[in-house]
């Protein structure tokens, strides 16, 4: 089977578009969405739309997800730094009511997928919990099973790797990185993220993997930053939404 992961696509949908029309030639048989569909950027009903149209389609929730559409409250929110609360707030207001009910309706991670891999959002341990590190890594895999866990949050494209005594981390540079995945060890794969980048790379991340070989494909691509910035400036959003696009941070 061949997946199309994706994650933090956060209502870019230039940077989503792009993504999708760069996967025509490359073969996939099921999308596998790590959550964060909207916050940051402001085509957030396109985007979703987009992402709804994917079939067949494996989706889990984000902590934007959650807060825009009114799963979590106040008490999250307060949470959040000042630009991705006011992402929020103003993301909640723009939402359909049937956007608002899907993303309602997405469920937490971890979650396994069809025997192949799990996903998770930030940690299998902790759906709002980053692994930045591996120490971080090494705590997920003393305390789960999964052999492979694809997870987002960070947004940084990364592979840990554990071998029973030692974690690897691999950061996955531009523009492609391939690894096969030895079956003697176990994975977290972070695909990076397709609407905001921050590992100072400005290129749209995502991922392909192929469960039969176990090659993992991180692909980079690029997408009309300028068009995203001018739609996140005209409707109001905080200026370094889409300042920091430009430079991947």
């Amino acid at each position: 089977m061949r997946y199309l992961i994706l994650s933090d696509i956060h209502a870019n949908d230039e940077a989503f578009a792009a993504v999708m029309n760069s996967t025509r030639r490359k073969r996939w048989d099921k999308a596998v969405c790590l959550g964060d569909i909207v916050g940051y950027a402001a085509e957030v009903n396109q985007t979703i739309d987009r992402l709804r149209a994917l079939k067949p389609l494996v989706a889990i929730r984000g902590n934007h997800d959650k807060v825009c559409s009114g799963v979590e409250g106040e008490e999250r929110l307060a949470k959040f730094s000042r630009f991705a609360r006011i992402a929020a707030e103003w993301t909640a207001q723009k939402l359909t009511h049937g956007n608002r009910r899907y993303l309602s309706s997405l469920p937490r991670g971890p979650r396994l997928v069809d025997g192949a891999f799990a996903i998770a959002h930030g940690s299998p341990l902790d759906e709002d919990a980053y692994i930045f590190s591996d120490i971080d890594a090494l705590r997920v895999f003393r305390s789960t099973d999964f052999p492979i866990c694809f997870i987002g949050h960070s947004h940084f494209p990364v592979v840990f790797s554990w071998d029973g005594s030692d974690v690897k981390m691999q950061m996955a540079t531009p523009p492609e990185f391939r690894l096969k995945l030895d079956p003697d060890k176990r994975y977290l794969i972070n695909p990076g993220s397709v609407g905001q980048p921050r590992d100072r790379c400005p290129l749209a991340s995502f991922a392909t993997y192929n469960s039969e070989t176990r090659l993992l494909r991180i692909h980079r691509v690029r997408y009309d930053i300028a068009k995203t910035q001018e739609n996140i400036l005209s409707a109001g959003l905080p200026v370094p939404l889409a300042e920091r696009l430009s430079v991947g941070r």
